[in-house]
């Protein structure tokens, strides 16, 4: 129940109850009223006094109702606060956990695309330096069968008068890897 609602109660409640006990007082005591005036004067005097008493007291207490209502107020706001303070710092702890993992999902997933396309053009550079090695060895091979056949057909027996044919092959395969490289013939 409000204290508000308190208060004003038990003060009705008490001006209703002034004319019944002033009429019983007036009722009741005239035979002694009569006898005894000052008594009667004496009694309503502190009647008066203790409903003055009883208001006072009914004041102050609605003043320190008043008071705690405030208080509890204002610590169940201050609670709220804090409490609305921690969801609101949790939120942004969530979104920034979150954030940091989308980032580091998104540098994971470039990293892995860097990977992939570097692994990709080294295989194409691997794959393009097998064709120029078959290339070239293929046009050394071809030039040094056009240099054999030009040997052959040539009047000149001084050319291949003193090699022998393994000699001239020998010879033929170094001018093939010369023009090809150390890597042509490798294999």
């Amino acid at each position: 129940m409000n204290p508000n609602h308190a208060s004003r109660i038990a003060i009705v409640a008490l001006i209703t109850l002034l004319p019944v006990c002033a009429l019983s007082a007036e009722t009741g005591h005239d035979q002694a009223a009569s006898e005894n005036p000052a008594a009667s004067g004496e009694d309503l005097a502190a009647i008066g006094e203790r409903i003055r008493q009883t208001g006072e007291k009914m004041r102050e207490d609605i003043k320190n109702a008043r008071a705690r209502l405030e208080a509890k107020k204002a610590i169940q706001e201050a609670e709220r606060k804090r409490e609305a303070e921690r969801a609101r710092q949790q939120a942004m702890k969530e979104a920034a956990e979150q954030a940091a993992i989308k980032e580091l999902k998104q540098r994971q997933a470039r990293e892995a695309a860097q990977l992939q396309a570097s692994q990709r053009a080294e295989r194409e550079r691997q794959a393009a330096l097998a064709a120029q090695r078959v290339r070239d060895e293929k046009a050394a091979r071809e030039r040094a069968a056009k240099a054999l056949m030009e040997a052959r057909k040539s009047s000149d027996v001084k050319a291949f008068a003193d090699e022998s044919k393994k000699e001239r092959a020998a010879r033929a395969l170094l001018e093939a890897r010369q023009s090809a490289g150390p890597k042509a013939m490798a294999d």
